[in-house]
């Protein structure tokens, strides 16, 4: 990783040692970032032969971790989703070995599904919580379970997630190539190395003393699946896709496709970027998009 890459980056403070749990495509992103600016990092995949596993933990085998590979963690970010009955797979299986170590920090990445719909509205940190997909209903439970579990948390909500070689560039490409139009629909995102930078800010910022319990960490820039696909197609100088109209689209969308388009909510970054102080990488799409371009291959 470039040198000039990681120059934006606030890092860890001395001594710090980071576990990532179910390091897929955030986690890795996060751990090349923290190990560029000096600090150890261990992450955990389901399968030990997966990109970037340092051990392997599978909440639905009986293996765990040994305490002693996982000694002197100060610091754990878990990306792991919960399990089809609520509960938080971490919390069940692991949680007598994160009580023995010396943690400062621990973040647990959250969806701002939990919000449920706001007809388009603005919500923030202050609206309490109204899902109303089962999915969402479970990160919920799961992020209160973290909540009680005694652990230095801090909850982090995150909108759709884009990145290098996940984004709607490859859709351009790819059979989701075309542009559903519903009228007044908007969509809020994060390009996923500004979920690392907001993570990396906010550790700094419990150091502080400043720490609130759940940060939205989203860009400036809500808006329609169309803004984003056109512009994706005038930075790949391609045709616009076909367009397609809701009604229509919604006879071949599979069930999980169809209900986040029954929600619609712009997600507000104030407390992050206003009270916090994190500058956004890529504050829209364009700019997201165009660091993304730098990886693309068609």
């Amino acid at each position: 990783m470039p040198k000039d890459f990681v120059k934006p980056f606030c890092p860890l403070k001395a001594h710090s040692k980071l576990l990532i749990l179910g390091a897929g495509f955030s986690g890795q992103r996060i751990a090349k970032i923290v190990k560029a600016l000096g600090t150890e990092v261990l992450c955990s995949r389901r399968n030990i032969n997966s990109p970037g596993a340092d051990f392997q933990f599978d909440s639905k085998k009986p293996d765990l971790p040994s305490i002693d590979s996982l000694k002197d963690i100060t610091h754990v970010l878990s990306c792991i989703p919960p399990s089809n009955n609520g509960e938080d797979p971490v919390l069940t299986r692991l949680l007598r070995h994160l009580e023995k170590m010396p943690l400062q920090w621990v973040g647990y990445l959250s969806t701002t599904g939990v919000y449920g719909d706001s007809k388009g509205a603005w919500v923030s940190e202050k609206n309490t919580p109204k899902p109303e997909q089962p999915r969402s209903i479970r990160r919920l439970a799961c992020e209160q379970a973290w909540v009680s579990s005694g652990l230095p948390i801090q909850i982090l909500r995150l909108p759709g997630i884009y990145g290098p070689k996940r984004s709607a560039l490859e859709n351009l490409t790819g059979s989701k190539g075309k542009i559903i139009e519903k009228p007044g629909q908007v969509f809020s995102r994060v390009h996923v190395d500004d979920i690392a930078g907001a993570a990396l800010h906010l550790i700094n910022k419990t150091t502080k003393g400043e720490w609130p319990l759940v940060v939205n960490i989203a860009d400036d820039l809500p808006t329609s699946n169309k803004n984003v696909l056109n512009y994706a197609a005038k930075l790949l100088n391609q045709p616009l896709p076909r367009v397609q109209p809701f009604e229509q689209a919604v006879e071949e969308m599979s069930s999980m496709a169809l209900s986040f388009w029954k929600e619609n909510r712009r997600i507000s970054n104030n407390l992050l970027c206003k009270e916090l102080g994190y500058s956004l990488l890529h504050p829209d799409y364009r700019s997201g998009l165009r660091d993304c371009l730098k990886y693309f291959k068609s």
